[in-house]
């Protein structure tokens, strides 16, 4: 059974991250398209050709379930703050997408055996296609928590 990973990301040197990208997501289901078009656009501009279609599924499920379990109700910051976050930074042979929103709830896979449901799978597609992920909380002034997941990129050459 998949078992949500509370851990921080694996070891990643932070001054070894060759780019990193991120934007605000408004609280509304019209930020999934939002969130793939960034992400389309950002990995054009790295030239991340050969995991380009999984990153683009995980980051939709990602924020997807952000939206769908993580910010209550009709969701409007109340503090300014944009309620989900997208997060996608590059090494030379790792690639994460990063979701940060307000909830503190654990994210966890669904119980189910229909795999026919048109919901309930995305963490089990982010397992599948993402090399690992995990979530962890926040601290400090940030409320709220990170789920994220990483790609092993292949070096060109």
């Amino acid at each position: 059974m998949l078992k949500p990973l509370r851990q921080g990301l694996p070891p990643l040197d932070p001054a070894a991250v060759s780019d990193a990208a991120s934007c605000a997501l408004p609280a509304r289901y019209e930020a999934v398209r939002e969130a793939r078009r960034f992400t389309r656009d950002t990995l054009g501009r790295w030239d991340v050709g050969d995991r380009f279609d999984d990153v683009c599924l995980v980051v939709s499920e990602l924020v997807t379930n952000a939206l769908r379990h993580a910010v209550p109700g009709d969701p409007c910051p109340t503090d300014g703050l944009p309620s989900v976050r997208l997060h996608l930074m590059r090494w030379s042979e790792r690639l994460v997408c990063a979701v940060r929103d307000p909830s503190h709830e654990t994210p966890a896979p669904r119980d189910s055996d229909d795999f026919s449901a048109e919901s309930g799978r995305g963490l089990f597609l982010v397992d599948s296609f993402a090399d690992s992920w995990g979530w962890h909380p926040l601290a400090g002034t940030l409320h709220g928590k990170v789920v994220w997941a990483m790609f092993r990129m292949h070096r060109a050459g």
